[in-house]
């Protein structure tokens, strides 16, 4: 008997470098075993130094993309990246709530590990009101958390009220995610789901290779989610699998390379 094809759709910008991105995230499907589809918001120049140029694709054409996979195929498993501005959300939303997509998660890609916000205050607004209330599950890391919820973040007390203060967003679930956090709080996630608050740890990789992380374990989530795990299970296992591919991250470039996302392989090398 055929085992069925599981499948994900990726919503986000392409990395020229291939660290994060729609490279990551359809990298991330294929080691679970996920058949990988994608829609592209933009187009990134992008390297291990940075980004150097970043083109959007009009609305209508990642509508386009995003009907064009799941009128035909059946997807388990949604998860939504780089979005860039406030008309790409307000289109992306509106076919995840036409197409009853449901298994959503949302990277809300606002603010680098750096603190550089990505996008203008309006789509922040726009994300918040439109797209993180249909989410499953919203992964923001340390500084799109105190973007979306104006607190200051320096404590694990704080973390938890951030995670609570964005599930009153909407969201079915938050993971925020610490790998922003200093000192003993690296790495460190909080998890809310109305219910249970749970703070989440795994082994501390060290390593500068850490670009597309954020991408990945969303795309990791999604994928579990496809599989049918349960949305708790799906985040552990995702933790799980992006601290293996930190364990072999990329040493490529001059400067912040990306987890080794196809790390068997690594080691069969």
């Amino acid at each position: 008997m055929t085992t069925p094809v599981r499948v994900a759709l990726t919503i986000a910008g392409s990395d020229s470098g291939g660290g994060a991105g729609i490279q990551a995230d359809l990298r991330t499907f294929a080691f679970h075993c996920v058949h990988g589809t994608s829609a592209l918001t933009c187009i990134t120049a992008q390297n291990t130094l940075g980004v150097t140029r970043v083109d959007a694709l009009p609305a209508a054409a990642v509508v386009a993309q995003i009907q064009a996979v799941v009128q035909d195929i059946s997807v388990q498993a949604v998860k939504t990246g780089m979005l860039l501005n406030q008309e790409i959300i307000i289109a992306v939303a509106q076919q995840i709530e036409a197409l009853r997509i449901t298994n959503l998660v949302v990277d809300p890609v606002m603010v680098s590990r750096t603190n550089a916000q990505l996008i203008d205050d309006a789509a922040v607004t726009t994300l918040q009101d439109k797209l993180i209330p249909l989410a499953t599950l919203v992964t923001p890391n340390r500084y799109e958390a105190q973007l979306l919820t104006g607190l200051e973040i320096n404590t694990l007390d704080e973390m938890k009220a951030a995670a609570e203060r964005i599930y009153k967003l909407g969201a079915k679930a938050v993971l925020v995610k610490g790998g922003g956090m200093a000192g003993d709080l690296r790495g460190v996630d909080v998890w809310f789901d109305g219910d249970r608050l749970e703070t989440l740890t795994t082994a501390l990789i060290d390593t500068k290779n850490t670009h597309g992380t954020g991408c990945t374990l969303a795309a990791a989530i999604a994928a579990n989610l496809a599989l049918s795990h349960d949305l708790l299970t799906a985040v552990r296992r995702a933790k799980e699998y992006v601290t293996t591919a930190l364990k072999y991250s990329l040493d490529i470039g001059k400067g912040t390379g990306p987890v080794g996302h196809f790390f068997p392989l690594c080691e069969r090398g």
